[in-house]
């Protein structure tokens, strides 16, 4: 029985893998991703997918964290006077 070896292609902190290879080494593929590589994984020579680390989830929002430290003034959104921007111009 004729075998392939395993082949992985390095370019700089990205790899590329065969879906086979992926399918064999998944877990071994899976600590290098948690060490922060990415691998392709790619069929036939053409790329299918990314494997990437997850992203961190972000900190929950806290309605009104910003309430009083900003003033909207009063007559915001009233009409620009005539020729305000004539000055701004070229």
């Amino acid at each position: 029985m004729l075998t392939r070896p395993v082949v992985w292609f390095t370019m700089g902190k990205m790899s590329s893998v065969n879906v086979q290879e992926a399918k064999t080494h998944l877990s071994r593929l899976l600590a290098r991703v948690e060490a922060g590589e990415e691998i392709v994984i790619s069929r036939y020579g053409k790329p299918i997918a990314k494997l990437v680390p997850a992203a961190e989830t972000p900190a929950r929002r806290i309605a009104g964290t910003w309430k009083g430290c900003l003033k909207i003034a009063d007559d915001f959104d009233d009409e620009m006077p005539e020729g305000w921007l004539e000055p701004l111009e070229p």
